[in-house]
């Protein structure tokens, strides 16, 4: 049996305060659908690199895991994310600021 799904406006505020506990920057770059709408990660590493994850379903366990789609140049990054933005209106995009790459994403409860 598939898992229960929280709201993308819920996950994200969860998301945003886990982070700010965690003394990790970040920000709401483009507003979703606060009940459906899908959610990129992008991580600015600050030195002009950054990651870009997104959630996939795993069918061999029929969960939810965070993805990296791809690790580039920061304004290929933000290129592929203007690219799915403009096929999805419904497209949330979180900015986190870290150095070390961290975003907190294969922690519990962030699937």
């Amino acid at each position: 049996m598939a898992e229960a799904r929280l709201a993308a406006g819920i996950w994200v505020a969860a998301y945003l305060r886990r982070l700010g506990l965690a003394d990790i920057p970040a920000y709401v770059t483009r507003h979703g659908d606060d009940t459906a709408g899908s959610v990129m990660v992008k991580c600015a590493t600050l030195d002009g690199r950054a990651s870009l994850w997104v959630r996939e379903w795993d069918l061999e366990t029929d969960r939810r895991l965070w993805i990296r789609l791809n690790e580039a140049p920061e304004r290929e990054i933000d290129a592929e994310i203007a690219r799915n933005a403009a096929r999805d209106p419904d497209l949330w995009v979180i900015e986190i600021e870290s150095r070390d790459g961290s975003t907190m994403l294969d922690q519990d409860g962030l699937a």
